[in-house]
């Protein structure tokens, strides 16, 4: 079988070459081949790199990553959807329910989104970057699973053109474009994005609540104590970690958000200290606010810091949308002051803003536009401390 795939690309390869009826179609051509076979250029002078982890392998190990979160992202969605509908909630069922509801969204995602990487690359004449097979399937996981798939489309069409292309494509963009599509979706399709009803499929019902705890504690009165409201919810400390909440499809379980951190750490694909920035920025925000809390206007400040951490996207956004190392700095020391901004901007939009209690993508997003900013800074910083020449 191997050996027919191999034949079938290298007899047709002379036709996409340069001189070729259809050369203008090489990225998609070497798009599908790369799929089965690892590239195989070499540098033809100095330097030489040696290393066996290309950009599409470097890709398949954040999607290995992602699959635990998604698997029970999938299953989560189809539990909340047969408990609305009065079906049976046992596992196969809620995961068949589930896979019924996000596979259509990963289908528009990834159908659409590539349609629009195609016709960059034919047009400019390059490949197809394989940073869409990420983008592709980080944006479903975060979206409601109530979502029209119109409107869906519309969102990762304007992630990619506007939050990728428009600046010459996956390297060159400041903004991470599955966060950019969920942004512009929120702010467009404002019914569809916010609310109870969105958070659980064909809608919240009188047998189960659509309440998230980030709502909960939005609509909190002054003086109220938000960890005893969400226990009584059935959200309490250890459910918001586990996940079993509702939310957007992928976001919900800090645990395996917290697997995938330890695949990326292990295998070198992110940067730790971006992700332990955000968890001290949280903590440090959390605990500032929580000593100002008393006769405080929003009760949020009294919430214990470290229940941030585990309610809404912070886990999922912290690890895989943070540390995305196009959009990140590059120097050790912004990745640091990096994280941790992200982190203290999530903390303080929750608590300010009731009418936007998820603060993660606004957080990222934001710091996204300081990225280049931050290694600016601290590469003059080391060049002043530099001996100079006598």
């Amino acid at each position: 079988m191997q050996r027919w795939i191999r034949n079938f690309f290298d007899t047709h390869r002379p036709k996409f070459e340069k001189e070729g009826r259809f050369h203008r179609y090489h990225g998609l051509f070497e798009a599908f081949e790369t799929i089965f076979f690892l590239p195989d250029s070499t540098t033809s002078q100095s330097p030489h790199i040696r290393d066996s982890l290309d950009l599409k392998r470097f890709m398949s190990i954040v999607i290995l990553a992602i699959v635990p979160v998604a698997l029970f992202g999938i299953y989560n969605t189809g539990f909340y959807a047969c408990l609305a509908a009065g079906k049976s909630t046992a596992f196969l069922p809620s995961f068949m329910q589930g896979l019924l509801i996000f596979i259509p969204l990963l289908v528009v995602s990834y159908g659409v989104g590539f349609f629009w990487e195609a016709l960059f690359a034919v047009r400019r004449g390059h490949g197809i970057s394989e940073g869409f097979l990420v983008s592709g399937l980080l944006y479903p996981l975060i979206l409601p699973p109530d979502l029209p798939l119109w409107q869906a489309a519309i969102g990762i069409s304007f992630g990619v053109v506007i939050g990728k292309e428009i600046f010459g494509g996956t390297g060159r963009n400041l903004l991470n474009p599955a966060l950019t599509a969920r942004a512009f979706v929120f702010f467009a399709y404002p019914g569809q994005m916010s609310g109870d009803a969105v958070w659980i499929s064909g809608g919240a019902t009188d047998a189960v609540s659509g309440a998230t705890a980030l709502a909960i504690s939005a609509q909190a009165e002054p003086g109220s104590q938000i960890p005893a409201m969400l226990d009584q919810a059935g959200l309490g400390l250890f459910e918001l970690f586990v996940g079993r909440t509702p939310g957007s499809i992928g976001e919900t379980s800090a645990l395996l958000c917290l697997v995938g951190a330890l695949i990326l750490i292990i295998t070198g694909v992110a940067n730790w200290r971006i992700m332990v920035g955000g968890v001290l920025g949280v903590l440090g925000t959390g605990m500032l606010l929580n000593q100002l809390a008393t006769g405080s206007l929003a009760a949020a400040m009294g919430l214990p810091a470290y229940y941030h951490l585990v309610m809404g996207g912070f886990a999922f956004g912290i690890v895989f949308m943070a540390t995305d190392p196009v959009t990140a700095p590059g120097t050790d020391a912004a990745r640091w002051l990096y994280g941790f901004l992200i982190g203290a901007l999530t903390v303080l939009i929750r608590v300010f803003n009731p009418a936007y209690p998820e603060g993660t993508m606004l957080a990222i997003l934001f710091m996204n536009l300081f990225a280049p900013l931050l290694d600016h800074f601290v590469i003059q910083i080391r060049l002043r401390k530099r001996i100079s020449h006598v």
